[in-house]
């Protein structure tokens, strides 16, 4: 019964349990239906207001694109009568033009019509002139075969006369024309060159230098002589591939000669040698030594030397290159005066003469101190002295009026400024004064003979005599075939062929000398 009882409570239960399963499915599926009808017609709703803005949408952008349509169209009609105005204008611009060229064109035909008239005419006077120019050429030609006739000459040998004549006229001017301006010049130039010079020379003393060619070692003993040779002679051959030079051991008693083309080198063999006589050890190392040494000590005293001369000259700024080849000169002569003491003493008259002029005596003083620099290094660079000396100074940073200076010092170049013949002038007179340079005996009376013989070459010369130590040319004239005019145009031609021929230091003054004698007697 309990089992009975039991099926019928579980099959009780079932059945209400399918039964609210049934229930709540209706339920649930009325629910459902509720919300998808709703849902429905929500999207309805949502679809009528989506038309409606649609639709106004559309019509926005219609009346939107209508508005913008009507803009454009009233800019172009705008823009096109605008550019309507603008033809009309530019028409009425090409209609003038066009009626301004018409009438160019009528006046260019009036023109050419009277041109062409004109170039006929011309023609027409062209022909009668060269019919004419016929009838002259035969007359003169006819003139010419009469002239001929009576004179018995030709007319090229008339030409040559008439030439001749007008060439010999002409020169006679022009010697009076040189006669007047040399004449008007030199009353005030010599006056006041010689006035200059003699202030600048008296305001300068120099001493007097001389140089000789080779140098000479005394010894203690003439047994030092063998000690200097060696042993096989390896000593001296040492000393001559340490030092440069050649060493001259003769008869000459406790004495050797150092004898060599640089003479830089030779103060440092005589200092070698010097050092190696007082220190009495003498073979080819020490002598190595002692000569590196004494190297040393001479380019010290060249730096020394040519900061001693700035500094007494008052210049600055040189270049140390510049100051160590003015240095070098203090070994160097020409013609056996000492080219440092010369370049200095140029220096000075320079700054002399510039003060009298009133000029810049610095940069005189500067240029006189620089004019021979090259002259230091002509032994070894091709080229006159003063060019070398020239790209020196420019190379080293030298102004363009120094550099001319130093160029044209010789006249290799022409004298442009002051500062050119004032470097000219007192280089003639520091080499010119008495003592100064040393000529062999032979050279000098070969250039005496020299300018003799060129004077002698012109006609009209009856003697010529070189005076003051060949600086003087003194030239007798025959008063009946020289004139005092040609007398001029003579000494220029003299002065001017020596100039080519010969070299020499300074300057040479050429002097013609005409002399009239009339002889009478009385009976």
């Amino acid at each position: 019964m309990q089992h009975f009882s039991l099926f019928i409570i579980i099959g009780i239960t079932l059945f209400f349990t399918a039964v609210g399963v049934a229930v709540g499915f209706f339920v649930r599926k009325k629910v459902v239906e509720g919300k998808v009808k709703s849902a429905e017609q929500l999207s309805k709703k949502i679809i009528e207001e989506a038309e409606k803005k649609a639709e106004l949408l559309k019509k926005e952008a219609l009346i939107q694109a209508k508005d913008t349509l009507y803009q454009s169209k009233a800019e172009l009609e705008k823009e096109t009568r605008q550019k309507m105005k603008e033809l009309q204008s530019l028409e009425r611009t090409l209609i003038q033009r066009e009626t301004a060229l018409d009438k160019r064109d009528e006046i260019l035909s009036e023109k050419e019509e009277k041109i062409s008239k004109k170039q006929d005419e011309l023609y027409e006077r062209l022909h009668q002139l060269e019919e004419k120019e016929k009838e002259l050429h035969q007359q003169v030609l006819l003139q010419r075969e009469r002239l001929e006739a009576i004179s018995g000459m030709t007319s090229d040998q008339a030409k040559k006369i008439l030439m001749e004549s007008l060439e010999e006229e002409a020169k006679h001017e022009a010697a009076k024309r040189i006669r007047q301006i040399e004449e008007a010049a030199k009353m005030e130039a010599d006056k006041k060159a010689k006035e200059i010079i003699s202030v600048a020379i008296g305001r300068f003393a120099s001493e007097y230098v001389s140089e000789k060619t080779v140098t000479v070692v005394n010894l203690p003993s003439d047994d030092m002589k063998g000690r200097i040779i060696g042993r096989e002679g390896r000593n001296i051959r040492a000393l001559e591939a340490a030092t440069g030079v050649d060493l001259i051991v003769d008869d000459t008693p406790e004495a050797v000669i150092l004898s060599g083309f640089n003479p830089i080198r030779r103060e440092i063999a005589r200092l070698t040698l010097e050092k190696l006589i007082k220190d009495g050890r003498i073979h080819p190392a020490r002598i190595e030594e002692v000569a590196s040494r004494s190297e040393e000590e001479v380019e010290a005293t060249i730096k020394e030397a040519g900061e001693q001369a700035t500094f007494d000259l008052g210049i600055h700024g040189l270049h140390p290159q510049l100051i160590r080849l003015l240095g070098s000169l203090k070994f160097r002569s020409s013609y056996a005066q000492n080219v440092y003491q010369h370049a200095i003493e140029v220096a000075f008259l320079c700054g002399l003469m510039a003060s009298e002029l009133d000029l810049d005596t610095k940069l005189a003083r500067r240029a006189g101190l620089l004019h021979d620099i090259g002259k230091a290094v002509d032994h070894e660079v091709e080229g006159s002295h003063a060019k070398i000396g020239a790209d020196l100074a420019r190379r080293y940073g030298e102004s363009p009026e120094i550099v001319h200076a130093i160029a044209s010092h010789h006249n290799e170049e022409k004298p442009q400024t002051i500062l050119d013949h004032l470097v000219q002038a007192a280089d003639a007179l520091s080499g010119a004064r008495p003592g100064a340079r040393l000529e062999l005996f032979e050279s000098y009376v070969r250039r005496l003979q020299d300018l003799e013989n060129i004077a002698r070459g012109f006609k009209g010369v009856e003697k010529a005599y070189a005076i003051q130590a060949g600086r003087e040319l003194r030239v007798m004239v025959k008063s009946d075939e020289i004139d005092d005019d040609r007398a001029v145009v003579l000494c220029n031609d003299i002065a001017k062929k020596i100039e080519k021929k010969l070299t020499y230091p300074g300057q040479i003054r050429v002097t013609v000398i005409r002399e009239l004698r009339s002889v009478g007697y009385a009976k």
